[in-house]
């Protein structure tokens, strides 16, 4: 598709931004920007958007959310960039609407993707149930609306949506009542879940159950910390849509008890005390006791918790726990001769991912910090002027995911962020 004006005119603006204040990223910069808008969508027939996740021909909630992210600044005097980014949202309520516990979905009902001992739906790509999944389509709809001052994403279907996932996030709080299940032959153990598909048993927290993490990992506990984080953020917002644009107080309600029931079963379950660090979020807890401590360079993560909106960053809880995550008593914390960063059980042994190390910049209040992780991401790309998934912090040339458009996609909004806050004065 034809690359709206707008986003050519700001993409020049901020390579020549780059090429005065920080030259290394001045390749980076448009290429970055203009990664999703160039590769990845596809507007479809029926006004609907679809957006591929780079090298991979489906569309994840996730990553579709933050994908197109960097646009709607653009959206208010852009119509045609405006109706594209409505067709994102109203594909993400027709994907949840067609099944809440999927992951990724495909563009019409081909049958492509994963064949998985579960539920099957010919227009989903993989079945995996993902907490964060069922929360971007809300807090996309929200930066829509309020980049737009439109209300046009409220419609029915969205409405249905909403009362949809608050459904979904209700069972899961006691998971054993539910009826998804998920079990794939002869794969890894994270490609799978354990107990004939229900996952290892959990109790009742009040916390909301995922079958898999952001990395499309299984958890190893079922009480993901950063996803709830994240719901928390999701059904607050989604309790004020509810009132604003449909008079529903019923499911305003409900969503409002919802969030408070699983931020009370956060701080109940999911703090930890650490002999170095003192008190701490955990990655994963089951409510039986067990607490699993790591974080993820997918995000929702530990360290994004002020990027998702729930903490501040200089929240004491969350400065602790980021001192941990950023230090090798972080199982996936890495370090080597070109970088060091935060990496995921998703990859191999010891590589970073480029994510990991942008959202530490987003979510780091010291400028000498953040000079560090531009620094590391100018010298990692292996001359390819995109970011990939994960590298070898010892040889950047040993990479995976040469085309990873989430990956370019928050590149660029860092890289925007630091022009926009002035960084650079």
């Amino acid at each position: 598709m034809k690359t709206p004006a707008s986003l050519t005119a700001y993409a020049q603006e901020l390579t020549a931004f780059y090429q005065t204040n920080f030259p290394a990223m001045a390749p980076l910069a448009a290429a970055c920007f203009l990664n999703t808008i160039e590769t990845t969508v596809q507007p479809l027939p029926d006004g609907r958007t679809f957006v591929i996740t780079g090298d991979i021909p489906a569309m994840w909630l996730r990553d579709s959310s933050a994908q197109v992210r960097n646009y709607l600044a653009f959206a208010r005097e852009d119509a045609d960039l405006r109706a594209l980014l409505k067709g994102v949202i109203a594909m993400q309520a027709r994907s949840v609407l067609l099944d809440p516990y999927a992951n990724a979905f495909n563009a019409e009902a081909n049958r492509q993707g994963f064949h998985d001992n579960t539920a099957q739906n010919d227009s989903v790509w993989e079945r995996k149930y993902e907490v964060d999944s069922l929360c971007v389509p809300i807090l996309l709809a929200d930066q829509y609306a309020r980049a737009t001052g439109t209300a046009d994403v409220f419609d029915g279907d969205f409405h249905q949506m909403l009362a949809c996932i608050v459904q979904v996030f209700r069972r899961e709080q006691r998971h054993e009542a539910s009826p998804y299940t998920f079990e794939r032959d002869h794969c890894p153990p994270s490609d799978t879940l354990s107990n004939n598909g229900k996952g290892a048993p959990v109790g009742y927290t009040g916390m909301t159950w995922s079958g898999f993490r952001p990395s499309d990992d299984a958890c190893s506990y079922g009480y993901l910390i950063p996803s709830n984080m994240m719901a928390v953020v999701a059904l607050r917002s989604a309790a004020s849509m509810a009132i604003r644009h449909y008079g529903d107080e019923n499911l305003a309600m409900e969503c409002n008890a919802l969030a408070a029931e699983i931020d009370d079963g956060i701080h109940r379950y999911g703090i930890v005390t650490h002999p170095t660090y003192g008190e701490i979020y955990c990655y994963e807890t089951d409510g039986l006791g067990h607490r699993l401590l790591m974080d993820d360079a997918n995000a929702p993560s530990l360290l994004s918790a002020p990027y998702l909106g729930y903490c501040a960053v200089n929240d004491p809880l969350y400065l602790r726990t980021r001192r941990y995550v950023l230090s090798l008593d972080n199982p996936y914390y890495h370090s080597g001769k070109y970088a060091q960063g935060v990496g995921s059980p998703h990859t191999p042994d010891g590589y970073i991912w480029h994510i990991g190390i942008i959202m530490q910049a987003l979510t780091s209040a010291d400028p000498k910090e953040v000079s560090r992780c531009l620094a590391m991401l100018a010298r990692t790309h292996d001359s390819a002027n995109v970011m990939h998934e994960a590298f070898d912090p010892d040889d950047p040339s040993r990479y995976t995911r040469p085309w990873f458009a989430w990956a370019n996609t928050l590149l660029a909004s860092l890289l925007i962020k630091l022009k926009e806050d002035g960084f650079f004065a």
